[in-house]
């Protein structure tokens, strides 16, 4: 019998408080997209800040299989994406990262084909493409899904998308990214209507129209794009994480420590700031892009998950961890994603008083946590339960720690720095 290799866990080892300052990295969400985004660009790009995360190296596999250069230095990438095949992303990295079906909106708009699998990623929930696909369509592509593969090419002789007026039934973040980037070279005027506002969503419009695009409107509901010819290189830093510094924050506020978040940028944080002020916690702007969290007794509230500009459904399992433990009964209503809520269970294993109602959580804070083993289902679930770690009585052991690397890049050693007892063995 062949023994599985043995898989790496999280020792905490919980009850000491942190201080100091950390120092957020680049945004997960935004980096993968801006690298989907150079495919438009048929010269070199050049992106900085972007995070050491296991997502960043799958999708650099999933553009060197379409014929991309890189080169990573540190935090900079080198993109020299000139000679691509827009049919070559492999099934077997694609299906493991959503991000990277966002891709075809880009290979479209520049190659008028493009075939690429349907997308995998946390299973914490449906994200259907449907969205993606009919915008497209609107944009005048032919789509076939088959056996587990999209295929979208345009007819006619210049075999260019062209601009139209797109109303989005939900406003989705990977819709509104995919449709975005294949306006940029579209001909004509292409309007989304409903669009996502995630900072992310602005992130990408700047970086395309340093490319030298036509974007009006990204950060609110109506996005306008007029297609230019081609697209130009650039020299560009990705922005903070906006997930990575409110967990941070909550790290602060569930160990009672008083830490320092910086290289943020304090308006993606609002809700987020309301929320841990609601908590009893105080949050003060040190600097334009700084943030100190000044702990205070923990008190009961209740949160619902929106889109932008609303309670962000990537903190949820952090804010969950820290109500676990807030003085009073909250409830955490879910109502992006249907399966976002698998980390109740494990918080429920270290004590925690939780219980779930369909996509609402009840949580009667209690006095403490205790360590116990846990499983990471998901990427924030993971993070939620480092949380708990930190804050909880005797040793906690954290497994499934391939959800983490996912989208947080040296958290031990960041937590390390600030104090905490953990390591990863």
């Amino acid at each position: 019998m062949v023994q599985d290799s043995v898989q790496p866990v999280l020792e905490i080892w919980g009850g000491h408080s942190l201080q100091g300052d950390v120092t957020i990295s680049g945004a997960k969400n935004s980096a993968l997209v801006l690298m989907a985004g150079s495919l438009l660009c048929p010269e070199d790009c050049r992106l900085r800040n972007v995070p050491e995360l296991a997502d960043i190296k799958k999708m650099s596999q999933i553009l060197t299989a379409l014929g991309v250069k890189l080169i990573k230095n540190g935090n900079t990438l080198d993109i020299d994406a000139r000679d691509i095949n827009p049919t070559q992303a492999p099934y077997d990295l694609v299906s493991q990262l959503r991000a990277s079906f966002f891709a075809i909106g880009a290979l479209l708009a520049r190659f008028g084909n493009v075939r690429i699998p349907l997308p995998g990623g946390c299973a914490i929930g449906a994200r259907p493409v449907d969205l993606h696909v009919r915008g497209l369509q609107a944009m005048g592509a032919q789509v076939l899904i088959e056996s587990g593969i999209v295929h979208a090419h345009v007819t006619g002789r210049d075999r260019r998308l062209q601009g139209a007026n797109i109303y989005l039934d939900y406003p989705s973040v990977g819709a509104t990214e995919t449709l975005l980037m294949a306006a940029t070279l579209a001909n004509g005027e292409t309007i989304i209507e409903n669009a996502a506002q995630e900072p992310e969503i602005v992130d990408l419009a700047n970086f395309c129209i340093a490319m030298g695009a036509k974007i009006t409107g990204a950060g609110t509901n109506k996005i306008i794009i007029s297609g230019v010819e081609r697209l130009h290189s650039v020299d560009y830093q990705v922005i903070p994480d906006r997930i990575e510094a409110g967990t941070f924050l909550v790290a602060g506020a569930i160990t009672q420590s008083e830490i320092t978040v910086s290289s943020v940028i304090p308006e993606h944080l609002v809700p987020v700031i309301a929320k841990l002020k609601a908590i009893g916690c105080q949050v003060v702007q040190e600097d334009s892009d700084c943030l100190r969290l000044i702990p205070g007794e923990l008190k009961a509230t209740d949160i619902e998950t929106l889109p932008y500009p609303g309670f962000p459904t990537d903190m949820q399992a952090q804010f969950m961890a820290l109500l676990s433990v807030s003085d009073g009964y909250s409830v955490i209503s879910e109502t992006v994603f249907e399966n976002r809520l698998r980390h109740v269970a494990e918080l429920q294993r270290m004590g925690a008083d939780i219980r779930i109602k369909g996509h609402h959580a009840m949580i009667n804070g209690v006095a403490f946590l205790s360590g116990a083993p846990v499983m990471a289902t998901d990427l924030r679930a993971s993070a939620a339960l480092v949380l708990a770690g930190l804050a909880a009585q005797g040793k906690t052991i954290v497994s499934g720690l391939h959800h983490l690397d996912r989208g947080y890049e040296n958290i031990e050693s960041k937590l390390v720095k600030l104090g905490a007892k953990i390591q990863r063995v």
